[in-house]
């Protein structure tokens, strides 16, 4: 399942909605409006292997890898945060929701920094 956050607006849901991409918007179809980054966590427990995307950059840390669920901070434009989105989904290295799962991403225009589960350094991957 993969989650935006609020902080990633409607239209870029609708781009994502229109490109098939599955996605549920957190305070909308899934969970509860203003909910509080230290509820985030919790509530991404009680699903089935989410993914969860965000423009906010501190959960872009490896304390918060867990085997459970996949976290994305987006460090690109709120206005091609969808386009980004897409993208990460159709890397060779996160194509699946089993490869998302551990992993902590930042993606940037660059690359990508990744955390994993278990892993004792951070990642950098490139987008091609």
């Amino acid at each position: 399942m993969n989650i935006l956050d609020e902080n990633i607006s409607r239209i870029q849901r609708q781009l994502l909605q229109d490109w098939h991409v599955p996605i549920r918007h957190n305070g909308y179809e899934i969970g509860w409006k203003e909910m509080q980054d230290d509820e985030i966590i919790p509530f991404l427990l009680t699903l089935q292997q989410p993914t969860f995307f965000t423009l906010d950059w501190d959960y872009f840390k490896r304390s918060l890898c867990h085997a459970r669920y996949g976290l994305v901070y987006l460090d690109v434009s709120r206005d091609e945060s969808a386009l980004f989105i897409r993208r990460l989904l159709r890397h060779q290295e996160f194509d699946t929701q089993a490869k998302r799962m551990g992993a902590v991403i930042r993606v940037a225009y660059g690359r990508l920094d990744v955390w994993r589960f278990h892993g004792q350094r951070q990642a950098h991957l490139n987008w091609t």
